[in-house]
């Protein structure tokens, strides 16, 4: 992959202590602090996706250049660029678009963005692992022929000004309405799998039985199946879900979940009075006001957290840590326990970004974990709501 920094930008080691909120590898352990349930999930403590190796959060882009659901303008570039940034500084390396993310003239426009951030961040990228780049092909109805998937997955890189992509995934199943073109794109998986474009191979909306068809198929290809990408969260843990994950880690597919605070509904930032504009309102006055009991819980253990670790982040930071992140660490927010609830599932959440300060609030979700007692209390209370998310109408059985 070739991945050439801005002309004139100055080399930065990745070793080197970074900027923005400069987080830093804490000192040893001290004996008995090994007797934990699992990692911290600190961004530089990897998780395997088939060959690659990336955070144990990464960042969704399905914002950049949706100005129907998200508002998308190109003013906020700029601050995209610094999201980018921001992230890879603190040892976020993956980072998941569409090419169909985008609306009317500005189709495409995230892998675009992405592009462009890559080149113009001004630091050294070393290895195809500093950054790995998850798209996704639409099963577009005109899409017929496995060259023809192949075509989009080459659009794709031109898009990107890159060589070769992290993964490449099948952005939905066409098994629902028209079982004989998916054969065809998962041919054209193969085909730039064996071409050399993808790293690695993933899908996206496949239910637990549609998975299990396509990994048979593609094991008798010779290509791994290396993720399933699919809407998992606290308001999208049903049965199917569930056996999906089960499904995932029975074969070793690691599943990325997306939308992992429900669009919004779990950050605790709206309520029946304060809804977002747009389309999602509809939706958030149809679930909202059952979540009380839910949202109660994530304050409740945000709280908890946050005074618990507070004095654990300082130690664990450089100096130069911004004021305004300590505070929301000491105040940790119902976003971060979401999120590391997903991650305490063993999925790959990603939440998208549109703002510095989404980023500082979601790395907050990283370097903890939930206690066995507070997942159960959160899931217990998830389970209790009267209505949850509406599933993806592409997700397939």
């Amino acid at each position: 992959m070739a991945l050439p920094p801005a002309p004139g930008a100055p080399a930065m080691n990745f070793a080197s202590k970074p900027r923005g909120l400069g987080l830093r590898r804490p000192s040893p352990e001290p004996p008995g602090a090994a007797l934990r349930l699992g990692p911290l999930f600190w961004p530089w403590e990897k998780v395997k996706v088939g060959p690659l190796s990336v955070s144990p959060m990464g960042f969704g882009t399905w914002a950049w250049g949706n100005q129907l659901l998200w508002g998308y303008q190109e003013s906020m570039d700029s601050e995209l660029q610094e999201c980018f940034n921001l992230a890879l500084r603190n040892g976020i390396n993956l980072f998941d678009t569409a090419d169909s993310y985008g609306t009317g003239k500005l189709n495409g426009q995230s892998e675009r963005l992405l592009g462009k951030f890559i080149r113009e961040f001004e630091g050294s990228i070393k290895s195809p692992d500093d950054v790995v780049i998850a798209t996704k092909f639409a099963a577009y109805p005109w899409r017929l022929t496995s060259g023809q998937f192949v075509s989009a997955c080459k659009s794709s890189l031109e898009r990107l000004q890159l060589d070769q992509l992290g993964i490449g995934q099948l952005h939905w199943s066409t098994a629902n309405y028209a079982p004989l073109q998916e054969r065809a794109l998962w041919d054209g998986l193969v085909e730039m799998y064996e071409k050399g474009l993808v790293r690695a191979v993933g899908v996206s909306n496949y239910g637990p039985k549609q998975l299990l068809k396509i990994h048979s198929y593609l094991a008798s290809k010779g290509v791994p199946l290396s993720s399933a990408q699919v809407q998992f969260s606290l308001l999208s843990m049903g049965d199917e879900q569930m056996e999906l994950k089960t499904v995932c880690d029975s074969l070793g597919i690691r599943l990325i979940a997306y939308s992992p605070l429900g669009l919004g509904m779990l950050t605790g930032k709206y309520d029946a009075s304060n809804l977002p504009k747009g389309p999602r309102s509809v939706l958030f006055r149809q679930i909202l006001p059952g979540l009380e009991s839910l949202l109660s819980s994530l304050r409740r253990i945000a709280e908890k957290k946050g005074k618990t670790m507070s004095q654990f982040v300082v130690n664990m930071c450089s100096s130069e840590v911004p004021t305004r992140f300590l505070k929301k660490t000491n105040a940790m927010i119902s976003t971060q326990v979401a999120i590391n609830w997903c991650i305490c599932k063993g999925t790959i959440p990603i939440p998208g970004v549109k703002s510095i300060r989404h980023v500082e609030e979601n790395l907050g979700a990283l370097g903890w974990r939930l206690s066995p007692a507070e997942i159960s209390e959160l899931e217990s209370a998830a389970m209790a709501a009267p209505k949850k998310m509406i599933q993806n109408v592409f997700q397939t059985a």
